[in-house]
């Protein structure tokens, strides 16, 4: 598929995907004519990258962490850093489920002033 159709199908913009290539994330193959060409496990490939990236992994964490999941391949460096990766983001999910709570609890409360008439303001 070419480069709009793989960001059609992901909903990634073609200059991620372009830059996606650039840091050796996404290798397209090309054309005779030099357009990009992808297969269609690029689209699960792009996902993956993409929750990467929203779980705060850098680029080059991203780069190092694909041929493990491409063909299982490690090195006991990589395995300590991808360990220290998911600590991280199991630190953040606690963060995220602290202020998810927070909001609960004042959703709960100004829900409960509405039906008593009092107002969320201080004073």
């Amino acid at each position: 598929m070419r480069i709009g159709e793989l960001a059609a199908r992901t909903g990634v913009s073609v200059r991620a995907l372009r830059y996606y290539g650039e840091q050796n994330l996404l290798a397209p193959e090309r054309s005779a004519s030099g357009q990009r060409h992808y297969p269609d496990s690029a689209v699960e490939r792009v996902r993956l990258i993409q929750q990467l990236y929203a779980a705060g992994l850098p680029s080059k964490s991203i780069s190092d962490l694909l041929p493990c999941v491409v063909d299982g391949r490690a090195t006991p460096e990589l395995l300590e850093r991808l360990s220290a990766e998911r600590d991280r983001i199991d630190s953040r999910i606690g963060d995220l489920v602290g202020a998810r709570d927070r909001l609960d609890a004042v959703i709960g409360a100004a829900g409960a002033n509405l039906r008593t008439g009092r107002s969320c303001r201080p004073g």
